[in-house]
């Protein structure tokens, strides 16, 4: 038994790590935050659209208001994790939560709000909404 087992070796899978801009984490942070929301899991909508992560390289940073709301957004992590690195194949990000008991909320309120912040981080998007005449009351 030990000799057949001996010869297996097992391949090192290489994992995608293809690079990603701030819009497109920014993108499939909302949708995962919002795909939650229609489960029903409010509470941890409203930690992820708290306000918006910031991007360095591969590693996300995202501050909360206190050690409560750190807590509850890590037992989401993994899901997160998940969902942005299969989105944005890219297996070496890494999220950081920062406790910041002075935050404000810059949470977007509707979705006119959402398109101003978007298009702050990208004038494109401007190009993209009228080349494919897409309206914001959808």
């Amino acid at each position: 038994m030990e000799e057949s087992t001996r010869g297996i070796v097992k391949e090192v899978a290489h994992l995608p790590t293809e690079s990603f801009t701030e819009t497109e984490m920014l993108l499939h942070w909302n949708k995962y935050a919002q795909r939650l929301g229609d489960k029903g899991y409010k509470i941890m909508e409203s930690l992820l659209l708290i306000n918006d992560p910031k991007l360095n390289g591969t590693s996300i940073t995202i501050e909360l208001p206190n050690e409560g709301s750190k807590l509850d957004f890590e037992k989401e992590l993994n899901g997160l994790l998940g969902h942005l690195k299969g989105h944005l194949h890219n297996h070496d990000i890494t999220i950081e939560v920062i406790v910041n008991e002075s935050i404000e909320s810059k949470r977007s309120f509707n979705d006119q709000d959402r398109y101003n912040r978007l298009h702050e981080i990208n004038p494109n998007i401007e190009l993209l909404r009228t080349t494919f005449g897409l309206d914001l009351d959808a």
